[in-house]
Parts: structure tokens; C-alpha cells; sequence
């Protein structure tokens, strides 16, 4: 499996808190959005990695639908809400 590396894009799949978190920061900023939800799938960057770490730890920017970005830190490899994932390869 590919290891993470800066300016690699995964997709990023949103926990419950991302998607209040999300919420929060565009009505506290005016910023307009499509509505983000737990499970909701968005192309992220790494934007730092931690080497040596066994589950492949990172630093991501979460591409949302809308003018803003999500900041997710310290997120691991993984299939369930608040992880992210390789694209599949078409």
C-alpha cells in the first residue's frame, strides 16, 4: 500500500464532530455551504506527515463543497467516519 506523503490527496470521510464543527465555523464566519454531514466524502491534501507512525497519521485540508476548507488533524487510515482513504484507481 502506498505510504502518505505532502500533497498527496485522499478522500476524507466526515465524523459527526467534523460536520457540527463545520457548521459552527460557517455561521460564526457568514460563510455559505452546502450542508456537511457524518459520512459525507471530500477529497482532502495532506498537508503533514508523522513518520514512523503505524497508522499512517496525518495532517489533512478537507476540500468541502462550498468556499471553505476543513482542517483535520491528526487523522489516521481507515474506513468509518473521521478517517481517511486511498481513491480507488479507475
Amino acid at each position: 500500500m502506498p505510504q502518505p506523503t505532502v500533497g498527496r490527496t485522499v478522500l476524507y470521510q466526515l465524523s459527526d464532530d467534523d460536520a457540527r464543527h463545520i457548521t459552527q465555523q460557517r455561521a460564526t464566519n457568514g460563510i455559505s455551504g452546502n450542508a456537511a454531514a457524518e459520512g459525507q466524502v471530500f477529497p482532502a491534501v495532506v498537508v503533514r506527515i508523522f513518520p514512523g507512525n503505524p497508522h499512517d497519521v496525518v495532517n489533512l485540508k478537507v476540500l468541502l463543497d462550498g468556499p471553505d476548507i476543513f482542517w483535520a488533524t491528526s487523522r489516521h487510515e481507515g474506513d468509518e467516519p473521521g478517517t481517511w482513504a486511498w481513491p480507488e484507481r479507475v
